[in-house]
C-alpha cells in the first residue's frame, strides 16, 4: 500500500492487486493486534543482508520518523513497549484505516481476490489474473513471503516471478520464529510451558539478551526469535539463564554463608522456582527426594552446576516453521535491485519491495519500517 499511496500522490495511475480478501492482514496480526509499525531506533545493523549497505537509502529516504510524523497526524495513540518499539494504544486496525484512507484519497484503485497468472513483458508489462488482463509501464512486486500462509498472501510468487525474469532468488526460511526441541530437552520445555525469564542467548554469529518463554514444542519469546534470524539447523546455542550474574559465585558464597541452604533455595532468588526444580530434577538428573544442603556439595560440583546455568548449551531440533514464523528469510537477491528506487537494474519499470527481497530486519518493528521505506522508495521514482 505504502508504494501505491506515494505514487498515486505523485499522479500516477496505480492498481493494486491484492491475493487475499483483505489489504493489511499480517498488520491486523502483529503485535498481538497493536501492531509494532517501527523503531526509534532504525539503522542498517538491525538487518540481515548479503550486502549491509543495501537497505540504507530507502531507510534514509523514508525514515521512521516520517512514519510516526503521519501516525500522529492521523491523530493514533501510541506508545513504546521497550527496546524503542512502538505500539498502537488500541488496535493495528487504525494503521489499516490510516493506509486504506490515504488508498482512496490519492485514487488507488485496488483489486482483492485477485490472483496473478501470468506476466510478459515487450514494450510494457502485461499482467493476467484469474479475472482480467492489465498492462502497465511500471510493475511491483510486493509479494511478501512464505510466512504465516494462513493469512492467504504467502504464495512465493514473487520469487517466480524473479526467477521469470533471471534474478538470482536466495534460499528462503522461517525466520522470527520460536524454536522446536527433542528429547530430554522436549520433556523440559513441555513441563514449564507459559514460563518466562530474561536470558541472554547466543550463536556463534550474534547474541541477544531478552525474555525467553518455555513452550510446549520448545523455545519461544524475543531472545529465540531474535535468535533463529541467524541460527543454522544443527548449530548449538548457548543461553545464559542468569545473565550479569556468576551462578558459581553466587552458589559457593551461599555454600560459605549459609551451608544448610539448598540449591532451589539459592537459586528461586534469581529463577522462576518452577525452573529451578525443574532443572534439579531433569536436567541434573537428580532422583526425587529431598535436596542436599549447599555443605553437601563440593565445591567443584557447585561450579559446575553455575556454569551450566550461565551456558546451557543445546541444538534445537528446528523450528516451527513458516506456519508461526513473522518473517521469511532469503528472497530476491539485491545484487540486482538499486538501492536508491528498488528497481532492477537491468529492467525498466521492474520494482521488487518488502520482504520479497533479501533483507531480513530483527524483531522490534524492522520489518514494517522495511516495507513503508522500500514502498516510498520504489512509489517515488517508478
Amino acid at each position: 500500500m505504502m508504494c501505491a499511496i506515494t505514487a498515486a500522490r505523485r499522479g500516477k495511475r496505480v492498481l493494486l492487486l491484492e491475493l487475499s480478501n483483505k489489504l493489511g492482514k499480517k498488520i491486523l496480526m502483529s503485535g498481538g493486534g497493536r501492531c509494532n509499525f517501527t523503531n526509534l531506533e532504525v539503522n542498517a545493523d538491525n538487518f540481515i543482508c548479503n550486502n549491509p549497505h543495501f537497505v540504507k537509502s530507502a531507510l534514509s529516504q523514508y525514515t521512521q520518523w516520517d512514519f510516526i510524523a503521519w501516525v500522529s497526524q492521523n491523530e493514533i495513540p501510541y506508545h513504546e513497549k521497550s527496546l524503542g518499539q512502538l505500539f498502537c494504544d488500541h488496535s493495528a486496525k487504525d494503521i489499516v484505516k490510516m493506509l486504506l484512507d490515504a488508498c482512496n484519497d490519492s485514487g488507488v484503485e485496488i483489486k482483492l481476490n485477485c490472483e496473478v497468472t501470468k506476466v510478459e513483458r515487450d514494450n510494457e508489462f502485461k499482467v493476467s489474473t484469474n479475472s482480467h488482463h492489465y498492462q502497465s509501464h511500471a510493475l511491483v512486486v510486493a509479494s511478501g513471503g512464505l510466512s504465516i500462509p494462513t493469512l492467504g498472501g504467502a504464495s512465493g510468487y514473487g520469487y517466480r516471478l524473479a526467477q521469470q525474469f533471471d534474478l538470482k532468488v536466495n534460499a528462503t526460511a522461517a525466520a522470527l520464529v520460536p524454536f522446536t526441541l527433542s528429547g530430554q530437552w522436549h520433556e523440559l520445555s513441555q513441563a514449564l510451558s507459559g514460563v518466562s525469564l530474561h536470558v541472554n542467548a547466543s550463536v556463534p554469529s550474534k547474541g541477544f539478551e531478552e525474555s525467553m518463554l518455555f513452550t510446549h514444542r520448545g523455545l519461544s519469546g524475543p531472545a529465540m526469535l531474535q535468535l533463529s534470524s541467524y541460527w543454522n539447523l544443527g548449530e548449538e546455542i548457548v543461553i545464559d539463564l542468569m545473565p550479569s550474574h556468576d551462578s558459581a559465585a553466587i552458589l559457593l558464597q551461599a555454600k560459605h554463608n549459609n551451608p544448610k541452604f539448598t540449591v532451589s533455595m539459592v537459586l528461586s532468588e534469581y529463577l522462576p522456582r518452577s525452573l529451578v526444580q525443574a532443572l534439579y530434577y531433569r536436567w541434573w538428573r537428580r532422583e526425587a527426594g529431598a535436596e542436599r544442603r549447599l555443605n553437601d556439595y563440593k565445591d567443584s560440583e557447585l561450579v559446575e552446576l553455575g556454569q551450566l546455568l550461565n551456558s546451557w548449551k543445546l541444538v534445537p531440533s528446528g523450528t516451527e516453521g513458516y506456519r508461526t514464523a513473522e518473517v521469511t528469510s532469503g528472497g530476491v537477491d539485491v545484487g540486482a535491485i538499486s538501492s536508491k528506487t528498488m528497481q532492477v537494474k537491468h529492467i525498466e519499470g521492474l520494482y521488487f519491495i518488502g520482504e520479497v527481497l533479501d533483507v531480513t530486519g530483527q524483531l522490534g518493528g524492522y520489518n514494517f519500517q522495511w516495507a513503508w521505506s522500500s514502498g516510498y522508495v520504489a512509489g517515488a521514482h517508478l
